[in-house]
């Protein structure tokens, strides 16, 4: 960021936000036509050092990272008829964002005129131009050659969820003895075992070169029901062998867990309170895993075809090429087995969706 931008950003009068995702939003005119204001928006966002993580051909978004390397709000841009919406949410889990949201948008829409007026009629002719190449990838150079596929590992569904089911026990012993001697943290676990689970899973795709998102997402699901099952299962079985009480069944077990109830502090709240506990654990632990499992399985994707590959098919797709016809040319350069073909347009897929996890908020 300039020194001039610095300054005015200092004297930038905050409004603040209070709301479980803290928010701001502004509006302001612009003579700029549809067809400029996005890269405008985007060589402002340069400007600032925010990253870009999506563009269309109305809106553009970008985060701006804080202390840590770690993404503080994400800022998002729409044109509509000369008129600009800016708005600012906070990625943090503070409920109070002491203005600075109110900060991004008004030092973007600084920043923003003043990038605008460094254009005239014939510079924003050019950056049209410019900008209408690279969206359709006009500069690119089609290749004489493309690096080979990678040998094939065959598909393998048993390695994820037979490694499912083993690290989900585990987990849920894990959790249970921590129950037991009293160092269980709500919130904290949950995250524990969501990036466990993850990690878990990361190693497993690899191990097994299975791909398909919706039975691996299956098998996040029934190791995180098993987490917390078994976690129950394995307290009740803690209790009893290190205590002298009679022996009962384990539904005996969680009839007396639900009428004694959830205590927090001094305030017991009964077995509603133990209800929604429960509730919460596999909640917010599908929701994490499910974000690291995504993110995972993108990696991956990418990692098996070369990049200079995905580059070449999507090119042809941007040209209006269909599906066959992209095939004809991947066959062209060596890549002639369907199952090849198929992992490069998943790979095209695989970028859409880090777009996608990127841009949540």
């Amino acid at each position: 960021m300039t020194e001039e931008l610095k300054k005015y950003e200092s004297t930038i009068r905050k409004k603040h936000s209070f709301n479980w995702t803290p928010k701001f939003e502004e509006e302001f005119r612009t003579d700029l036509s549809k067809s400029v204001f996005v890269p405008i928006a985007i060589k402002t966002f340069e400007k600032l050092g925010w990253d870009l993580v999506f563009q269309d051909e109305i809106s553009a978004e970008a985060k701006r990272k804080g202390d840590w390397d770690r993404w503080t709000e994400k800022i998002s841009v729409t044109y509509e008829y000369g008129k600009v919406k800016v708005k600012s949410v906070s990625l943090g889990n503070e409920m109070w964002d002491n203005g600075r949201n109110s900060k991004r948008v008004r030092l973007f829409k600084y920043a923003f005129q003043q990038t605008e007026k460094e254009f005239d009629k014939e510079a924003l002719a050019e950056l049209e131009k410019e900008f209408e190449r690279t969206k359709n990838w006009d500069d690119y150079e089609i290749p004489e050659s493309l690096p080979q596929p990678k040998e094939r590992k065959e598909p393998k569904l048993w390695i994820p969820i037979l490694g499912g089911l083993l690290t989900a026990l585990l987990l849920g012993y894990v959790v249970a003895f921590l129950s037991v001697k009293g160092i269980y943290i709500i919130g904290l676990f949950e995250v524990g075992v969501a990036f466990a689970i993850g990690f878990t899973l990361k190693f497993l795709i690899k191990a097994s070169n299975y791909t398909n998102y919706e039975i691996l997402n299956y098998t996040l699901i029934g190791m995180v029901v098993l987490v917390y099952v078994s976690n129950q299962y394995f307290q009740y079985q803690i209790i009893l062998s290190e205590n002298n009480y009679e022996p009962i069944g384990f539904f005996e077990f969680i009839k007396i867990r639900l009428e004694a109830g959830l205590t927090i502090k001094s305030l017991n709240t009964g077995w509603i309170g133990m209800v929604i506990s429960w509730i919460f654990q596999l909640g917010f632990t599908y929701a994490i895993g499910m974000l690291r499992l995504a993110s995972n399985l993108t990696a991956y994707q990418l990692e098996r075809v070369p990049m200079e590959v995905v580059d070449f098919a999507f090119y042809h797709f941007v040209k209006g090429k269909t599906e066959n016809q992209v095939r004809s040319e991947l066959s062209k350069m060596g890549w002639t087995e369907e199952q090849d073909q198929n992992e490069v347009f998943r790979s095209i897929g695989a970028l859409q969706g880090a777009t996608e996890l990127n841009r949540m908020e």
